[in-house]
């Protein structure tokens, strides 16, 4: 991998790599946790209205169908942390790509009528999300878990912050946030000749000021929670989450490895233990969350409320258990990490979001230390860290108000 940083202070991670596929992604290190309260949702307004039209290509349809005619994929997201913006191509169209990508973010117009729409869609987008059990959980989980790290509020914002936003606020966060010292490039494919020229060509933008990195002092959890909602639903939906730490601590690798305990596929712990063996769900799964901020341990289940305090002692159970994690369990573990982890890194497009990922965490480098970081933990660092993050929960439950009621 090659690390370049231009004068204007953007990053470019270069990672060369034979055949037909290239993948320029474009992360902005600014995300809903860097919004204040009056600006929540900002960030994801703002991904919309960069897909609306340039001077250069006027509409929506002008920038997809210069991407699309070539057979390419063009996308983003917003996330907590970061603004992502992906261009998948084949390699000898690099050029077009490069161009697409950085026109929409030199020279987008961000047009009162594009406000005012895009507005609307977002609108629809987090009534859909709120309407959905299976999106709505980690919403709530989120706000429930955290007192003060500004995780607690959904990277979708709130409406009525989005509603009243005004046209020179936006631009005012953009011009401020969207600039070539927050930002990092990456690039992923069988580069050609002359593409540092055409890059520094291309992002002739200002340096601008960086995002101040958060320091939170979020408060350790001592006791329990259990937030219960009603929805008209016919499951019910839980996660129990449980405060962890950040990326940069060699205790994430850990939680990487009793993730991959619980919650793989269908050989998993918490698989085999409550749906296989007893029936008593068809969806069970953890989920290891470790951010440059901020980091949380999850376990989702969805099933019959009258299933769920039997389901939850069993989850307990087992997570205790691991205090005592056999070798076998170990290294099943670690080799799945490392061949679930290598195997998606054949995707060029996941690979430059691997990448942007640790470059924001802490070096992009990093990444290429991962396995080697998962395969020195040992039993005794499962057993410390069980005992360190999973003594208090807190539990979200989605239910039906008309079934039997949930006790604690």
């Amino acid at each position: 991998m090659q690390k370049l940083v231009l004068d204007n202070g953007l990053t470019l991670l270069i990672e060369k790599k034979p055949g037909k596929s290239l993948v320029i992604e474009l992360m902005i290190k600014v995300g809903s946790v860097n919004e204040k309260i009056n600006e929540k949702g900002i960030s994801h307004l703002i991904e919309h209205l960069l897909f609306e039209g340039t001077e250069k290509r006027k509409k929506n349809w002008d920038i997809s169908n210069e991407i699309e005619k070539i057979g390419g994929e063009f996308n983003a997201y917003t996330s907590s942390e970061r603004t992502c913006i992906y261009i998948k191509v084949l390699n000898k169209h690099f050029n077009k790509a490069l161009d697409v990508i950085s026109d929409i973010i030199k020279n987008s117009k961000f047009n009162e009528a594009d406000i005012v729409k895009e507005k609307e869609i977002i609108m629809k987008e987090i009534n859909m999300v709120n309407d959905d059990p299976r999106y709505y959980q980690w919403t709530l989980l989120q706000n429930q878990l955290f007192e003060k790290h500004p995780v607690k509020y959904p990277t979708y914002g709130d409406k009525k912050v989005i509603q009243e936003i005004k046209r020179d606020e936006i631009i005012k966060f953009f011009n401020k946030k969207y600039v070539a010292s927050n930002m990092v490039l990456a690039v992923v494919g069988d580069i050609k000749k002359d593409w540092i020229n055409n890059i520094i060509k291309s992002f002739n933008i200002k340096k601008g000021e960086k995002v101040k990195k958060l320091k939170i002092n979020e408060p350790k959890q001592t006791k329990n929670k259990v937030k219960k909602e009603h929805k008209s639903i016919s499951n019910t939906y839980a996660v129990m989450g449980f405060k962890t730490i950040k990326r940069d601590n060699k205790d994430s690798y850990v939680l990487d490895v009793i993730d991959a305990v619980l919650g793989r596929g269908q050989s998993g712990k918490l698989f085999n233990e409550i749906r296989t063996k007893r029936g008593l769900a068809y969806e069970i799964e953890s989920e290891n969350i470790s951010e440059p901020s901020f980091g949380y341990f999850a376990i989702y289940v969805g099933l019959d409320k009258n299933k769920l305090n039997l389901a939850k002692r069993i989850i307990l159970e087992n997570i205790q258990k691991l205090e005592n994690i056999s070798d076998q369990e170990l290294n099943e573990a670690k080799s799945y990490i490392e061949g679930n982890y290598y195997l998606d890194l054949e995707d060029n497009q996941k690979l430059a979001d691997q990448i942007l990922y640790w470059e924001q965490c802490k070096n992009a480098k990093v990444m290429q230390q991962f396995i080697n970081n998962i395969k020195k933990v040992t039993k005794k660092d499962v057993k410390r860290v069980i005992k360190k993050y999973f003594q208090q929960h807190t539990m979200v439950v989605l239910y039906d108000k008309k079934k039997k009621k949930i006790n604690k």
